[in-house]
């Protein structure tokens, strides 16, 4: 039997070109509704699995780093397919290349990663209805308060 640490997930870029793996459940899935996924995204949020870097392996293909500003200013880089150009995860740049935060739409089964929380909710598009059962915030968070002992466990282990 696998149990979830050891659980296998595939992923890849739209034309094919590009495949992954990650191992393991995230630390924490955020579902972003901030101005700038929207705009990075092209939709109304970004679903973005955090893991450790170490858990993704790139199978086959070549991507690319494409630095981008952030509202924090200390930027984000994401990683996509050379060809299709499709974002498969990116680093943000307070936590550095040590976590990566993956697409979920880029994994073969996304509706195994559902969202931990919803941030920046101030701005989310008022047609976009948010579900009672898991939290949701107007900015970020305090993950002291919302992460389980586990996910702040393997956070530390990284910082």
């Amino acid at each position: 039997m696998t149990t979830d640490s050891q659980q296998v997930r595939e992923g890849h870029c739209a034309c094919g070109a590009v495949r992954y793996q990650m191992i393991g459940r995230p630390i924490f899935v955020h579902c972003c509704h901030c101005t700038s996924c929207q705009r990075e995204s092209g939709t109304a949020f970004a679903l973005n699995a955090m893991i450790e870097s170490d858990r993704v392996t790139l199978m086959q293909g070549t991507v690319e780093t494409v630095d981008t500003p952030s509202e924090s200013g200390r930027g984000q880089k994401f990683i996509r397919c050379v060809a299709c150009k499709v974002a498969l995860w990116s680093h943000y740049g307070g936590a550095g290349d040590a976590l990566k935060f993956i697409r979920v739409g880029t994994l073969e089964t996304p509706a195994d990663i559902p969202p931990d929380i919803h941030i920046f909710t101030a701005s989310k598009q008022p047609w976009v209805i948010l579900p009672d059962d898991v939290p949701s915030v107007p900015k970020y968070y305090d993950r002291n308060e919302y992460w389980s002992a586990d996910s702040l466990s393997r956070r530390a282990a990284l910082v």
